[in-house]
């Protein structure tokens, strides 16, 4: 049990050191990348959902967001990638730094909107994807509504 606590202690200590680590151009390049397939993804689910319904593609993509949603993206979101250029500028705004609650329940509502979409791309319902879809598509509007430049 001892070995298991101090194991514990040693992988958050590395967890958190890597973190720290991490240079803000990299965070973002990170996350815009991480944003581009989601939005591929999107994509995919929309366009199956607008002409011929293929089960495969659209479980293919909703395990892509669900991956991502519960990846720990908030991480990438590190002191300094405020500003500054990953890929492209960084469109962030400076308040999702500094709106840690209203941030967390749109993260947590991301990720379990992921978590059914992906539940319903599994049973192959293409109507309660549809309404997933939507509601995945609702928590990524309201955090660019909120805390991402035009």
């Amino acid at each position: 049990m001892k070995n298991k606590l101090i194991l514990t202690a040693l992988l958050a200590t590395s967890a958190l050191s890597a973190q720290a680590q991490v240079k803000p151009e990299d965070a973002i390049k990170w996350r815009q990348s991480a944003y581009a397939t989601m939005s591929w993804s999107m994509a995919r689910i929309d366009a199956n959902l607008q002409g011929k319904y293929d089960k495969e593609d659209v479980l293919k993509a909703a395990t892509v967001l669900q991956a991502i949603a519960n990846s720990g993206m908030g991480a990438l979101y590190v002191p300094g990638s405020d500003k500054g250029k990953g890929w492209v500028d960084t469109r962030v705004k400076p308040a999702l730094f500094t709106d840690g609650p209203k941030v967390g329940k749109i993260a947590g509502d991301f990720n379990k909107a992921a978590n059914e979409l992906a539940k319903a791309a599994a049973a192959g319902d293409a109507g309660a994807v549809k309404t997933s879809f939507e509601a995945v598509g609702g928590t990524c509007k309201s955090c660019h509504d909120d805390y991402r430049t035009k």
